[in-house]
């Protein structure tokens, strides 16, 4: 079973950051559930709006770095991006130092899904954030840096 306890450096971590990194996580992990229901495209697994989320931040990939990018094993990337292919929502082009490689790059087509999913989750969770008071606001302003470090460690 694995060690889901504080890192070495909080093992002892008092009662009120262990509450805390506790409602940390229920928190972001019910938000993250509830953002993934707002999609423009029904059709799209969450992993195949990841990995065209992870292609429009990042740029093109060939379809290992996209594996190492999202966590899954290569032949599972390999299987994601010929679905995202054969929709239209990818192109696969010979990768310019190595032929036996080849380049992941998003169509028009997936960029202005992407930018019509961003102004979805966005407008609705601006409905939430008018929902609170200025401080909770507050609060939230100055945390967004921080949570979205923690996404990126």
């Amino acid at each position: 079973m694995p060690d889901l306890s504080l890192p070495q450096h909080q093992a002892e971590a008092p009662p009120d950051d262990a509450a805390a990194v506790s409602a940390l996580r229920s928190g972001v992990m019910r938000l993250s559930r509830r953002l993934k229901h707002q999609r423009v495209d029904e059709s799209l697994s969450p992993t195949e709006m990841a990995v065209l989320g992870t292609l429009a931040q990042c740029g093109s990939a060939t379809p290992g770095e996209l594996a190492r990018k999202e966590h899954v094993q290569p032949p599972s990337m390999t299987r994601i991006v010929a679905l995202l292919e054969a929709k239209g929502l990818v192109r696969l082009e010979p990768h310019p130092e190595d032929r036996r490689q080849k380049v992941v790059s998003p169509t028009e087509r997936a960029e202005a899904m992407l930018e019509e999913s961003r102004r979805k989750r966005n407008a609705w969770l601006a409905e939430l954030v008018g929902e609170l008071t200025e401080d909770e606001w507050d609060v939230l302003r100055a945390a967004a840096p921080v949570l979205e470090k923690l996404a990126h460690m």
